[in-house]
């Protein structure tokens, strides 16, 4: 089963605001960078597992799990001039941009912290972790998936 590593700031998205959602399931929306929006278009399946990790945080770290439950489909929000991530090049009869559904799983106890993963060598291939990454969403190995489960 793929595993991904999903960013969000924890001041615009948290994961206790994905826990109070209906249904406990959202659309994690606004991605603005075409790598991230291949991940979405061809590698990520309903069923796949993600970590929902803080960016820009105090501390930046993993949070918690939630799992994809849709297929990719246009991001509403690129097509609502009021929207913060519209996008005029994106159209309903091409849209450029897309998103997944996700829903809540579990909330860590505690924020596993950037530090942290850093210092556990048997994430040191973990992409977040690598020089210049800056991509909103990663894939993460069974291997990592499970190193970072036993930090928790």
């Amino acid at each position: 089963m793929p595993y991904w590593l999903m960013k969000s700031e924890p001041g615009c998205f948290s994961i206790d605001d994905l826990k109070k959602c209906p249904k406990q399931t959202e659309a994690w929306d606004g991605i603005r960078n075409y790598q991230v929006r291949n991940i979405i278009r061809d590698q990520i399946k309903v069923g796949d597992k993600a970590f929902f990790y803080y960016s820009n945080a105090k501390p930046s770290g993993v949070a918690g799990i939630m799992e994809v439950v849709s297929n990719p489909y246009p991001d509403p929000t690129a097509f609502d001039p009021e929207a913060k991530h519209y996008d005029p090049k994106s159209t309903l009869e091409n849209p450029i941009w897309l998103l997944v559904d996700v829903k809540f799983i579990k909330k860590f106890k505690r924020v596993i912290p950037l530090q942290e993963l850093r210092a556990e060598p048997l994430l040191s291939d973990l992409w977040i972790l690598r020089q210049g990454s800056r991509l909103s969403i990663t894939p993460v190995t069974a291997a990592e998936w499970e190193a970072i489960l036993a930090l928790e």
